[in-house]
């Protein structure tokens, strides 16, 4: 039988006990933070269409959750929270994105619905009512707030997708009220683009937009601080993303 010395016991005996508490503080971490997730999921699913299950992007923040856990680095001075949404909401859309849940026709309307913003936009030189999208598309204004509820599950994953060089999102923009956006993101053509669409929005898109990310507020709420309906408010955010990224390259 394999004997140790009293040394290499007690070390091992320590590196157990580290372990043991490294996993536990592990789990103290996910556990502290589940209804985080939950948080998160809802408000990601509150703009996806009925047929999306809550409990598949739950389920998919979960692992995010146990991925940030098990990634976090305490040394880089990023607080585990912060580091956590990130995560999760990253394996939320990760997995929206895998499942490919919009029909080619949704794709094809969102697309169209985006152009005909895009060219009335670029044409005028101001922002574009309803009526006159739903001029240029050949459709009634009821057939087009019917089209932004159709597509809104389209735009969110871009709306929280996080560019590459800056590690922002339209949305960090929104909640970022301590410096300018065109100051945060004048270091590329691409940033700024993206500043000067959040600036050319109507005023009550960007409230929509502002209420959503930066006072947390659901749809419901924000309906009842405008005085309009949960889907009116759902059809406002999903027309303000439609202008900002027909402003965006592609």
């Amino acid at each position: 039988m394999l004997q140790y010395s009293p040394a290499i016991q007690y070390k091992t005996n320590k590196s157990l006990a580290s372990d043991k508490c490294n996993c536990e503080a592990r789990n103290l971490l996910i556990t502290s933070h589940l209804p985080k997730v939950k948080y998160i999921a809802d408000r990601i699913a509150a703009t996806l269409p009925p047929s999306v299950e809550r409990e598949d992007l739950y389920g998919a923040g979960v692992v995010g959750l146990i991925d940030a856990a098990e990634r976090y680095d305490a040394a880089r001075g990023i607080a585990f929270t912060t580091f956590a949404e990130m995560r999760v909401r990253g394996a939320i859309l990760d997995n929206l994105r895998s499942l490919d849940w919009a029909s080619r026709s949704t794709r094809r309307r969102a697309r169209s619905v985006q152009a005909a913003y895009a060219q009335l936009e670029q044409e005028n030189g101001r922002a574009a009512t309803e009526e006159e999208v739903s001029m240029r598309m050949g459709i009634s204004v009821s057939d087009l707030r019917e089209a932004l509820q159709d597509i809104r599950g389209l735009t969110v994953t871009n709306l929280d997708e996080r560019d590459e060089e800056s590690g922002m999102s339209v949305a960090d923009l929104v909640r970022d009220r301590s410096i300018s956006a065109a100051d945060r993101l004048e270091s590329t053509e691409y940033k700024r683009l993206l500043a000067t669409a959040i600036d050319k929005l109507p005023q009550r898109e960007r409230q929509v937009i502002a209420l959503y990310y930066v006072e947390e507020l659901t749809m419901k709420e924000i309906g009842e601080v405008l005085g309009v309906t949960e889907s009116r408010v759902s059809q406002l955010r999903t027309q303000a993303i439609v202008r900002m990224r027909g402003q965006l390259p592609k």
